[in-house]
């Protein structure tokens, strides 16, 4: 193993343990979950693995999925279908907040309001207007947000963006390549006997914020499929992989974006390209691409990562090949740095978890903020208006944020 990536481990390994070491730091932080669907529940494990944390209370608007969390949790917790009674509890410290899209925003401004510190799922949000209030509501009640854009701690990524971007053996970049194929979460359908709702199902409150719609479980169990819900293949599962492009590169406001796209064959009533493409412009002189399409689902597993291209060579890193994590290949004439190539890491939360939790005990920005979520949550809603109106949309100064 490297030493670069042992070093990572040991220290994201420590992270969870070195809590006890801080002065006046209860042992284990008070938790709250909102949203407890299989990615809350997924995130409340990652958590109950660090042995940090304590749970108070889980909220969920469907009564089935609030129960099995309430049993994740362990011991007794309140369980609630309104955010805001959870939020009253003052002992708790922080939530996860793994609702639909939609809802991120408010709850996300509700808690820190509370005086939370928050870890919220990707993307962020969907629109300038609900990724201000987040940043606003941040720096106002001094809150640590984490957004759950996991590459930005997996340790291959961390790795070959140390030794091959920040050391310069790269050279000047020109072009960032981005992909997330054959994601099984745009074909899924819903579950037999879900044509009504069930009981313990609030589906006024689901919707809330969102367009008030009729029971409709193809937007319950598949809002991958909807744009005002998941926000599409750009902005669901784009995000990841952009967002890497975004921290390798040291990016925020693209210049401009175009895309192109289509339903070529998935016509069953969703509004979300099932192919895209999508090429974003920056003002340091480099284009990042993306594309996705799940014509090929079934054939394997995802394919996602990155390939950076510069005058140094080129280096691949990808998200789910545990054999090939990252590979290098040096310019035969400018560059000296050997051909190498590495493993990869699983792409889990953890060690993103781990950061957060060390930065709410410590005060300092998680490796994933609310800023960085925000810039790449803008690059996705500047390519999904892209798509939506067939023209090349431009960087507006309002969408910035205040120094």
């Amino acid at each position: 193993m490297p030493a670069s990536r042992r070093a990572f481990l040991q220290s994201s390994a420590l992270t969870a343990a070195s809590y006890q070491r801080i002065p006046g730091a209860n042992d284990r932080l008070r938790m709250g979950a909102i949203g407890t669907g299989g990615r809350g529940q997924y995130l409340m494990k990652e958590l109950n693995r660090t042995g940090a944390v304590e749970w108070v209370a889980v909220c969920d608007v469907y009564s089935v999925r609030r129960d099995a969390a309430a049993t994740l949790a362990g011991g007794s917790v309140k369980t609630y279908n309104d955010h805001r009674q959870l939020l009253d509890h003052k002992e708790i410290d922080a939530v996860v907040v793994a609702t639909p899209d939609h809802w991120h925003s408010q709850v996300t401004v509700d808690a820190c309001k509370a005086g939370k510190d928050v870890y919220v799922e990707k993307p962020m949000v969907h629109n300038p207007r609900d990724g201000q209030a987040i940043v606003r509501a941040a720096r106002e009640y001094k809150r640590i947000i984490q957004v759950g854009m996991q590459a930005r701690a997996i340790p291959h990524f961390q790795e070959a963006r140390q030794k091959y971007v920040d050391s310069g053996a790269l050279g000047k970049v020109g072009l960032v390549k981005t992909w997330y194929d054959a994601n099984n979460g745009y074909t899924l359908t819903p579950p037999p006997g879900m044509e009504r709702k069930p009981e313990g199902m609030d589906w006024d409150r689901w919707c809330g914020p969102g367009p008030k719609v009729a029971w409709n479980p193809g937007i319950y169990f598949s809002p991958y499929k909807w744009l005002h819900y998941d926000g599409g293949m750009i902005m669901g599962i784009g995000i990841h992989v952009i967002d890497s492009a975004h921290q390798f590169m040291k990016l925020s406001k693209p210049r401009a974006a175009v895309a192109g796209g289509g339903i070529y064959h998935y016509n069953d009533g969703r509004d979300t390209p099932d192919v895209i493409n999508l090429i974003l412009e920056y003002p340091q002189g480099l284009n990042v691409t993306f594309e996705a399409e799940i014509m090929t689902v079934g054939m394997k597993g995802s394919l996602a990562g990155l390939e950076l291209r510069g005058t140094g060579g080129v280096l691949l890193v990808n998200r789910y090949d545990a054999a090939h994590g990252y590979e290098y290949t040096p310019h035969p004439r400018n560059s000296t740095t050997p051909a190498a190539r590495a493993k990869g890491d699983p792409p889990s939360a953890e060690w993103l978890v781990k950061n957060w939790l060390d930065c709410v005990r410590t005060r300092q920005k998680p490796v994933a903020n609310e800023e960085e979520g925000y810039y790449s949550s803008m690059a996705c809603f500047m390519g999904n208006q892209a798509y939506r109106t067939k023209s090349r949309v431009v960087w507006d100064d309002k969408w910035n944020l205040p120094a």
